[in-house]
């Protein structure tokens, strides 16, 4: 008989967001294999602007603040909120739309991160 395994069914829902495929539970309550740790931060803080896979609309990244997802969500709001912008928080990435790469290196480091402009 071929097992196969649980892969399948509910990933997401209205209630809880993104749901874990192999337990079933939310992400952010996950403690299965499937969930992954993020990579551990080298302790400078990478700003750079990308318009990839985004039409040719720029956004503004922030990696690398080795922050858990309570307070990259509130970092992510200031910064937004600093450059009269929308954007988001996705797997540990800051993205704030536009070209704000400047003014969002100077907040973070009137905030105490080791922050660097990356990229061109």
């Amino acid at each position: 008989m071929n097992a196969k395994p649980l892969t399948g069914g509910l990933v997401y829902s209205t209630d809880s967001g993104r749901m874990c495929p192999i337990c079933r539970q939310p992400v952010a309550a996950c403690q299965c294999s499937s969930a992954k740790p993020r990579a551990a931060s080298d302790g400078m803080v990478r700003v750079w602007r990308e318009t990839k896979g985004r039409a040719g609309k720029g956004v503004t990244l922030v990696k690398g603040l080795g922050l858990d997802d309570a307070a990259l969500q509130a970092l992510g709001k200031q910064l937004k909120t600093a450059c009269g912008s929308g954007g988001t928080v996705k797997d540990g990435v800051i993205e704030v739309q536009g070209d704000h790469a400047e003014r969002v290196v100077e907040l973070l480091k009137a905030k105490g991160f080791a922050a660097k402009r990356a990229g061109g």
